[in-house]
């Protein structure tokens, strides 16, 4: 490798052992030490989950070797510059430690946003980002981490907890973990390569297996009627077989096709006098959604490292629903590919960062927390001027979108066929708009996007402004009364299409006898909660009748 023997490059601190893997592949050594090292802890993974589950070895068994593991997974893949993944959670610690959960909080982010800002820097104008696969990947895991831990602490000491949004209840702590609780958590192997994030009460669900003993309850719960109780635990192998599978496929496809697209090409002067802007920017679409297919390998193998250690099952309240190998995920490549709006879309990519941002700005933020969080997502991500292209034009198109929807959407609901058209219109937008958005993010550099911009007339820029001044006059948001009437409607058509029943304290949804087969399908209920003494049920295109 070019970088081991040559002294005007960076050495790579990572081991050497597979040195002759990376000769014999043509593949940096950065990059085959990240794979084989991935590979190993999804293997490593496996062998956890089946002889040191929960029911076998003690929660201090299991805190040690995920600590350990992810240590030594960290120095084979950065050498020494691993010292920075432990020294930062270490200082964090003691912030903990002695400000308290009153102030720690603000502290931990601003020591860690610098400590993490200072590997950026270094890494950007140092080593010249010679290297694809370096520390500041873990760095940024482990940033969300502590500051979550620093937050969630601070919610824990709370006293009136309705000041609190349902999120920041859910997450508190109420305890500052031990040190063997606290680096297990922040180091531990599943996710310490590339996430994804997984905030410290589900780690600790984890590690004392309360996951598994929810599903046996609920599986009991089921099984009521018999006299012995029936329970088997949930098997992540279909879930991470997929996973793998698609990680396998995005990479294939990554390296087949990307060089058919190369994102560069952009920058040259051909391209611009050569292509018609409409050319210009279906060459951005699908260069940049070849891009994503190296994350999405990278996320899915991570996301399945986590699945098959155990980590990531969600238990349903409902005994009649399966669990779901989803509680923690870096990517959803459907949701994210298919979404109909800028907010569809973000909520699914890196989910991890943004269930972070929700935690510590977005819902904490009482003005302009949609720049807030963009502003916090572009620092944390680095100081290249393309993310802040990115970012801030991102935090605009996110106002603007949320103004077109506003004035129009109640315009296409009077009927399926509207409906429709004004999804696949807002499907296509939102097509557009991230490759026009997101392409910076990949150039990095600041004035091969602006020449890029200015040759296009700042089209999709202009459009968001007038979405947010112009189309409000032209066209009026639907008054609050209307809403409001509409929702009272809606809710009285509920009330005729379902009943609630209290059963054994669960909310139980019971169609009326009184309707047709063909009156209930019409009644699909689409993201519906209900509120009844505090007991909440959540409907998901649920059909009340099928035929």
């Amino acid at each position: 490798m070019e970088s081991i023997d040559n002294p005007s490059v960076p050495a790579y601190m990572g081991s050497k052992l597979l040195m002759p893997l990376a000769d014999y592949s043509g593949l940096p050594l950065d990059q085959v030490n990240f794979v084989v090292g991935q590979v190993t802890a999804l293997l490593l993974a496996a062998l956890l989950r089946i002889y040191l589950h929960p029911r076998k070895v003690s929660p201090d068994t299991r805190h040690t070797i995920c600590l350990l593991l992810g240590v030594g997974l960290s120095w084979f893949c950065y050498g020494r510059r691993a010292i920075h993944i432990v020294a930062m959670p270490f200082i964090c610690y003691i912030v903990m430690i002695l400000q308290g959960p009153k102030s720690a909080h603000k502290v931990v982010l601003v020591i860690s946003l610098v400590y993490l800002s200072l590997i950026h820097l270094y890494h950007q104008f140092i080593e010249r980002n010679f290297f694809s696969v370096d520390v500041t990947g873990p760095m940024m895991v482990v940033t969300q981490k502590v500051t979550s831990l620093a937050y969630s602490l601070h919610d824990g000491d709370v006293e009136d907890k309705e000041k609190l949004k349902p999120m920041q209840v859910q997450h508190s702590i109420r305890k500052l973990p031990s040190p063997l609780e606290y680096f297990s958590f922040v180091l531990q192997f599943q996710t310490i390569l590339a996430g994804p994030l997984v905030l410290y009460n589900d780690y600790h669900d984890y590690i004392h297996g309360a996951a598994l003993e929810k599903c046996q309850l609920v599986a009991n719960q089921a099984n009521s009627s018999k006299s012995r109780d029936v329970y088997v635990e949930p098997s992540p192998f279909k879930a991470v077989r997929n996973k793998v599978a698609g990680s396998i496929l995005c990479a294939v496809l990554f390296v087949w096709l990307l060089p058919l697209f190369p994102i560069g090409r952009v920058k040259d002067p051909e391209f611009l006098t050569t292509k018609g802007v409409p050319a210009q920017i279906l060459y951005l679409i699908v260069a940049t959604s070849l891009v994503r297919l190296k994350y999405y390998h990278a996320w899915l193998l991570a996301d399945a490292i986590s699945n098959a250690s155990g980590l990531g099952l969600r238990v349903p309240s409902n005994p009649k629903e399966q669990p779901s190998w989803d509680l923690i995920s870096n990517i959803d490549v459907v949701g994210f590919e298919t979404g109909t709006s800028l907010r569809d879309s973000v909520s699914n990519w890196n989910k991890g960062t943004s269930t972070w941002l929700r935690l510590l700005v977005y819902e904490r933020s009482t003005k302009m927390r949609t720049l807030q969080t963009y502003i916090l997502s572009a620092v944390w991500h680095g100081f290249h001027p393309g993310y802040y292209l990115t970012f801030l034009s991102g935090a605009l198109f996110t106002v603007a979108a949320r103004s077109a929807r506003r004035c129009l959407r109640h315009h296409f609901t009077a009927s399926v066929h509207y409906k429709q058209m004004y999804d696949w219109t807002t499907f296509l937008a939102t097509r557009v708009l991230m490759g026009y958005v997101t392409f910076p993010f990949v150039l990095l550099e600041l004035r091969p996007c602006i020449r890029i911009y200015s040759h296009m007339y700042w089209w999709y820029h202009l459009l968001a402004v007038a979405a947010m001044v112009i189309l409000p006059v032209l066209m009026p948001p639907e008054p609050s009364g209307v809403k409001k009437g509409k929702a009272a409607r809606s809710h009285e058509e509920f009330k005729l299409a379902a009943g609630l029943e209290d059963q054994d304290g669960d909310l139980i949804l019971v169609p009326p006898p009184n309707l047709s087969p063909s009156a209930r399908r019409r009644h699909l209920l689409r993201d519906v909660v209900l509120a009844d003494s505090g007991k909440m049920l959540k409907l998901n295109s649920t059909a009340l009748v099928t035929e």
